[in-house]
């Protein structure tokens, strides 16, 4: 690892601190790895293991799935419901101590709870599992002790215990809730894959995200239309089209037939080129200097296509036909980015 800006150490840390700090550092790596290897050693291939009943179970949730948990184990059950909700598991988080208190209103029979407690002792879970199981809720529970009260009262326990915590003292949640999350993790994981999860099912859960609008953005949503295509006829001078392509700002303009078709392209590159060759442009037609059959994609493909084939071919304008060939409208590298495609 390394520093680009390293400031002086305090006195306070000197070198033997340091060294310290960095064999901590890989002791806590260590431990909490060996926690993560703990659970995949537990697993079996039967059809009865729990995680396997588990994922059964909330795959059968006709409701939602609630996880709950204090203290550390609170903030992993926060995150565990956050990204099942974000794989296709209708998911919220409700905190234990507040269940108490009226959020257990949030809770239906219909719905899984997912609880988690190391010691599967939590005061505040297990005043609420007696409730939940009257009411005909599932019960999942993440504990560090099968013999445990929140273990024993479960449909399903997964053990998650670890053998040591990675702080000194035996003491902070370490270890062990790292061991809850990829535990939590799993099950999301297993969830998506079960429910045919994919990749356009993703991006409508992530809309604000790269992901979202690389996926669901379409070359209709961004490109030009109407009067703001740059189009001549073939029979048109170069001049007027140059006119053209200044008026509409895309930096070309596309050569259309009587029945609107792209017959040819003329960018503002095909200029540059031409001037190197020509210079009396008042006796040229656009016909002559067009590129033919340009290259066209439909209004209903993805957005990210259209970046695919312009890097493919290094181009940075696209016309836009539609199933009879008829031209749409017309896309920029720039309208891409101003959309964040790109």
């Amino acid at each position: 690892m390394s520093v680009t800006h390293a400031k002086t150490l305090p006195t306070v840390f000197d070198a033997d601190a340091a060294r310290r700090a960095l064999q901590l550092a890989r002791t806590t790596f260590q431990i909490e790895a060996d926690a993560i290897v703990g659970l995949q050693n537990r697993l079996t291939d039967r059809i009865d293991d729990p995680f396997a009943s588990a994922v059964g179970l909330l795959l059968a949730c006709s409701g939602r799935v609630v996880v709950s948990g204090i203290g550390k184990s609170g903030h992993i059950a926060r995150k565990i419901a956050s990204t099942l909700a974000s794989t296709g598991t209708p998911a919220l988080f409700v905190h234990a101590a507040e269940a108490s208190h009226g959020d257990l209103g949030m809770i239906t029979g219909a719905d899984a709870l997912i609880a988690i407690s190391n010691s599967g002792e939590a005061g505040e879970l297990l005043a609420i599992v007696p409730i939940l199981k009257r009411m005909g809720a599932t019960l999942i529970a993440m504990t560090g002790n099968d013999d445990s009260t929140l273990a024993r009262l479960a449909d399903v326990h997964l053990d998650v215990g670890v053998e040591q915590e990675a702080c000194p003292l035996n003491l902070a949640p370490t270890a062990s809730t790292t061991a809850a999350l990829a535990m939590g993790d799993a099950l999301a994981v297993a969830l998506l894959d079960a429910r045919g999860f994919g990749e356009d099912d993703f991006a409508r859960s992530h809309p604000g995200g790269a992901l979202g609008r690389r996926l669901l953005t379409h070359v209709r949503d961004v490109m030009r239309t109407g009067d703001a295509i740059p189009t001549v006829t073939p029979d048109v001078s170069l001049s007027a089209a140059l006119l053209e392509i200044t008026l509409k700002g895309m930096a070309m303009t596309a050569v259309v037939d009587a029945q609107f078709r792209p017959v040819g392209v003329f960018t503002d590159g095909d200029l540059r080129r031409l001037i190197e060759h020509v210079q009396d442009f008042t006796r040229l037609s656009i016909a002559e200097v067009m590129h033919a059959n340009p290259r066209t994609i439909g209004p209903d493909q993805l957005a990210v296509e259209a970046v695919e084939m312009m890097e493919r071919f290094r181009i940075n304008q696209l016309l836009v036909a539609d199933a009879t060939g008829r031209l749409v409208g017309a896309l920029h590298i720039h309208d891409l980015t101003r959309a964040k495609v790109i």
